[in-house]
């Protein structure tokens, strides 16, 4: 019996019916919890300060996935780590959520984002948390951390004149900020770096197009490193997803590891 010849043409359209089936499985399935190390270094010469930022986590009871995040973190061994928020969408998973938390070996310095607030959790536990392993929950506060060498500093976007703290210029300046597009809100402030989340990247990214759909409070500020007046900005695209949207396309979740 005479097997029926693959032709080229016949071989194209089988790929192309095959396209939208695998493009949906890697967006559905795969990236979502494919997890990235990013890699952002500021300056010139020896870094003399690494810590890492995480954001987003939207922690709805995942714990091997979340496990793997508190360890890829933890290998990295920063000297601190930045959190800038959306802890979780609904109070029952917030102990869960501060258990794994309080697994990373490095202090943790976070700000609240939308979703801590639309959830009605309680901070006094996050509080707790934070500052049991050297960290902070800073809500429109500033510590001096790294042996007093960075001036970090902490905002809820709640108020426009929530960044009107103190700055020393003979420490490196670092703000914590939920919403990206807070930074046209500094006015003539200046910073050595800016870090937010909140945008996602997007989550579902179209080649050479960008995002198909970003939340309020990011504006153009979507995804990576942005030069702004008030200093660089990078903005992260985070851990996990809200409900209804567990899907990632061309945007994988992330940590960075900075280096400043």
């Amino acid at each position: 019996m005479k097997t029926p010849r693959l032709t080229r043409r016949k071989f194209l359209a089988a790929a192309l019916l095959a396209t939208p089936g695998i493009l949906f499985a890697d967006s559905k399935w795969v990236e979502p919890t494919w997890l990235k190390t990013g890699h952002l270094r500021l300056g010139k010469g020896k870094p003399a300060h690494r810590f890492v930022h995480f954001t987003d986590l939207h922690h709805k009871g995942d714990r091997p996935y979340l496990a793997a995040v508190v360890a890829r973190i933890n290998a990295l061994r920063p000297d601190f780590v930045c959190f800038t928020g959306d802890i979780v969408e609904e109070e029952r998973f917030l102990a869960e959520a501060l258990e794994f938390l309080a697994s990373i070996e490095a202090p943790v310095f976070g700000v609240p984002g939308n979703h801590d607030y639309w959830s009605k959790v309680s901070f006094k536990p996050i509080h707790q948390c934070l500052e049991a392993g050297g960290g902070a929950w800073l809500l429109d506060e500033q510590r001096a951390i790294a042996g007093g060498n960075i001036n970090l500093i902490g905002i809820t976007c709640s108020h426009a004149n929530q960044a009107r703290l103190p700055l020393d210029s003979s420490r490196k300046n670092i703000l914590l900020m939920h919403y990206p597009a807070w930074v046209k809100k500094l006015d003539d402030q200046k910073f050595d770096l800016m870090l937010a989340g909140h945008s996602h990247g997007g989550q579902v990214r179209i080649p050479f197009y960008g995002p198909v759909f970003l939340p309020f409070g990011v504006d153009q500020y979507d995804l990576g490193l942005f030069h702004t007046p008030a200093g660089p900005l990078h903005v992260n695209p985070g851990i996990g997803y809200i409900y209804g949207c567990n899907f990632r396309f061309n945007c994988r979740p992330e940590i960075t590891l900075v280096e400043i």
